[in-house]
């Protein structure tokens, strides 16, 4: 019998939510289970928002540097996760510091009924020979309400309430 669900599920790759265009299980995926290692600032920023839309608080948490891992628990960093339906990634820019790298980024995400985006320019720094996230400039940025009948600002084409809405 043919089970096209089965078959579906076989043959279908999800993509990353970073967006690479590249599959999760080739892109950020082994980042986030430990199976490899980041080699740029930005593939460590990529796999950080990746491990926020699949709510891996203890990936999060562990790619702080030592010195602020304990501002942030992993209960904090989870609660943030489940509230937040990330949408949308854009990387602005990339380079070099003197300190590290940075990464300038747009995560738009939806959360209580309302489009939020960060805009943030990371720092990350090398520490015993992998990047960690140091800190970062978060540019002020207005939330936008978004109703019920409203196109869902995810860019699906489908209304608010039968796409994201809660």
């Amino acid at each position: 019998m043919y089970n096209t669900r089965i078959d579906f599920l076989i043959f279908y790759e999800a993509m990353c939510y970073c967006p690479s265009n590249t599959p999760f299980n080739e892109c950020c995926e082994p980042f986030i289970i430990g199976s490899k290692r980041p080699t740029t600032a930005e593939q460590l920023m990529r796999s950080r928002y990746s491990a926020y839309c699949t709510k891996n608080a203890e990936y999060i948490r562990a790619t702080y540097i030592a010195s602020e891992q304990h501002n942030h628990s992993v209960e904090d960093i989870l609660a943030f996760a489940d509230i937040a339906q990330f949408i949308k990634l854009e990387i602005i820019a990339t380079g070099d510091t003197s300190d590290g790298s940075y990464v300038e980024f747009k995560a738009t995400y939806i959360a209580d009924n309302k489009v939020c985006l960060l805009h943030e320019k990371s720092l990350f720094v090398k520490e015993s020979e992998h990047w960690k996230y140091a800190d970062g400039t978060i540019y002020p940025t207005p939330d936008v309400k978004v109703g019920r009948n409203d196109e869902c600002p995810c860019g699906s084409g489908k209304k608010y309430k039968k796409c994201h809405s809660n």
